[in-house]
């Protein structure tokens, strides 16, 4: 049974740690907890690990409505600016990383869309959009407003080419809708991403990789090793993540098959590929220089 409580949050605007440093200077999460969690997305997800979220819910029931955030963010939006500004150079917003932005509970509280809204009056100067969700379009109009008035990347995870995965949930949001929401936003002009993370088999890498190269911009490839927080992904390893990709590809839990795709990846987009942390922020593998930074 999924429990939602209304409450207020003291300041939406969260100074970034650990994974999230190098990307933007803070995050904003319109909800604390995820009603996709019992999804395939959930499974993986890092955050179903972290007992200040969880506070010993099961990760999938419980949702948060922060029913003031878009308030939270006017009122601190001054103030963490400047301190963005000054220690780091640029105020930077991701949004978000321990929810989903456009939950189906998005489209009745509407908290997401307020933010947005209130950023058009107060911009960051990077927002980064990451979504598991093809509802992401909803808001185009506002994401065509808010990219004259700061850098938008709007991040679409699709972690496979595979509808089901044996031993696991099914997807929140289907690939080809995800992959339609995609090729949608990049046709009005919207810098986008897909973020093929975290990596799950791939069942014709090519064929997965061209779409990915007619969809989007950019494609950003994260295995659960390096990318849920721990060095060795011993937290996934914890899931029934790791044995539902063995019994695919045995060699998809090791980094020598992320390794593989990013080779598969840059056939169809040169100078286009990001790899782990790096690819989050905005850096792509080009065969002159180790990286090259997007805007």
């Amino acid at each position: 049974m999924m429990e939602v409580i209304l409450r207020d949050v003291g300041n939406v605007l969260t100074r970034t740690t650990g994974f999230l440093k190098t990307v933007t200077s803070h995050s904003l999460q319109p909800y604390r907890g995820c009603t996709f969690g019992n999804s395939l997305c959930g499974v993986g997800c890092y955050v179903r690990h972290n007992p200040y979220v969880t506070r010993g819910r099961s990760w999938g029931s419980f949702l948060e409505v922060r029913e003031n955030a878009a308030a939270s963010y006017q009122r601190h939006w001054r103030r963490e600016r400047n301190w963005a500004r000054r220690r780091l150079g640029q105020f930077g917003v991701f949004l978000s990383s321990s929810t989903e932005p456009f939950l189906p509970q998005e489209f009745r509280y509407r908290v997401t869309g307020s933010v947005l809204e209130a950023m058009l009056e107060q911009p960051p100067d990077l927002l980064v959009l990451q979504t598991h969700s093809h509802r992401v379009t909803e808001y185009e109009d506002l994401y065509l407003e808010l990219s004259q008035r700061c850098r938008l990347r709007v991040h679409i995870s699709i972690e496979t080419d595979l509808d089901t995965v044996p031993g696991l949930p099914r997807h929140a949001s289907s690939v080809d809708r995800r992959f339609d929401a995609a090729c949608r936003l990049k046709r009005l002009g919207l810098f986008t991403v897909i973020t093929v993370s975290p990596l799950l088999p791939i069942r014709d890498p090519e064929s997965f990789f061209r779409r990915i190269g007619e969809a989007a911009d950019r494609v950003v490839i994260d295995h659960f090793i390096e990318g849920d927080g721990t060095a060795d992904g011993s937290r996934t390893l914890k899931t029934a993540l790791p044995r539902a990709m063995k019994q695919i590809e045995e060699k998809s839990i090791g980094l020598d098959y992320r390794d593989r795709m990013v080779q598969v990846a840059q056939k169809f987009l040169p100078g286009r590929v990001g790899v782990s942390i790096d690819g989050f922020a905005g850096r792509y593998l080009t065969s002159g220089r180790p990286m090259v930074e997007h805007g």
